[in-house]
């Protein structure tokens, strides 16, 4: 069963698996949606229970200093998202209430705060793990909530949303492995539960001239693989998942070395929960009960 996008949206919307904010991007998520989102997370977990991964967890706000150093707003500025706050007086908090009743601009009245939203689930990980890694390396799973300034009509494209990510710290044949292996154990998943997903190599959305430089030369060395899935097209199937190798970015950056003393690097890859929610009821059908056996048994055991 496939949607086209603007009858999947009505669809979503009529059945109460999301509810509209009036802003692009931004939904309410309802109780039968939730459910799948979080029976998915629970599979990935089950899945991954023997792999030894160490569980953190993360606010959605990182430090503006975290976001500076990995040179965030170098690459990607049409999708930060900073957070600003009032720090005035009780004559400046009256006329930013004025402002706001009046239809005014308000907003230049607040000042930037000392957190931005997180743009990926994985970034507060690399601050973290500075110095000696363990022999082997280290694994870390997060589940985060995400920001990306790309206000859309499309059901997938998301402001707002939650990331299982995993992230490998090691040496480079360690991470590289992993990285590939995972690439298959991601499709071999997917597929399990009736989802036509593909691989691809793909870029980041680098901003600008030379940001299409940049991701060109991600594509060259493969740095950058997705699944895709037919979701509200054929022609541009939506990335569901994602793994990337940062070779030496964020290691370089935080001092993250391996057992011997060399520069570390690490490896991450995603799972864009909301977007495997959406694909399995754009493949499935909007009544859970009446999804294959096949899938119900692992999504509900």
């Amino acid at each position: 069963m496939q949607y086209p996008m603007n009858e999947f949206h009505r669809a979503l919307v009529e059945h109460d698996f999301v509810m509209p904010s009036g802003v692009k991007g931004v939904w309410g998520r309802g109780t039968a949606l939730e459910d799948i989102i979080r029976r998915f997370d629970d599979l990935v977990m089950r899945e991954t229970k023997d792999d030894g991964a160490q569980e953190l967890q993360f606010p959605p706000v990182v430090p503006r200093t975290l976001i500076e150093k990995l040179g965030y707003l170098d690459n990607f500025p049409q999708l930060a998202g900073s957070v600003h706050s009032f720090s005035g007086g009780e004559g400046d908090a009256r006329e930013v209430a004025r402002r706001a009743r009046d239809g005014e601009d308000w907003e230049a009245m607040l000042s930037p705060t000392d957190v931005m939203l997180a743009p990926a689930a994985c970034y507060p990980v690399y601050a973290n793990f500075s110095g000696l890694l363990p022999g082997g390396g280290r694994l870390i799973t997060v589940l985060g909530w995400v920001f990306r300034h790309e206000p859309s009509d499309e059901p997938t494209r998301l402001q707002s949303f939650r990331m299982r990510e995993f992230v490998r710290l090691g040496e480079q044949d360690e991470v590289v492995s992993w990285r590939d292996a995972w690439l298959e154990r991601g499709l071999e998943l997917l597929q399990r539960l009736g989802l036509d997903a593909k691989p691809d190599v793909a870029a980041d959305p680098f901003f600008g001239r030379t940001g299409r430089m940049m991701a060109a030369q991600q594509v060259e060395q493969r740095l950058k693989f997705e699944i895709l899935v037919p979701v509200i097209s054929e022609d541009k199937p939506t990335a569901v998942c994602s793994f990337n190798w940062h070779q030496d970015h964020f290691s370089g950056k935080f001092g993250i070395r391996t057992a011997d003393g060399a520069t570390a690097q690490t490896a991450c890859l995603g799972f864009g929960l909301e977007r495997v929610a959406l694909a399995l009821l754009n493949t499935h059908g909007l009544d859970t009960k009446e999804w294959p056996a096949d899938v119900r048994s692992q999504l509900w055991p």
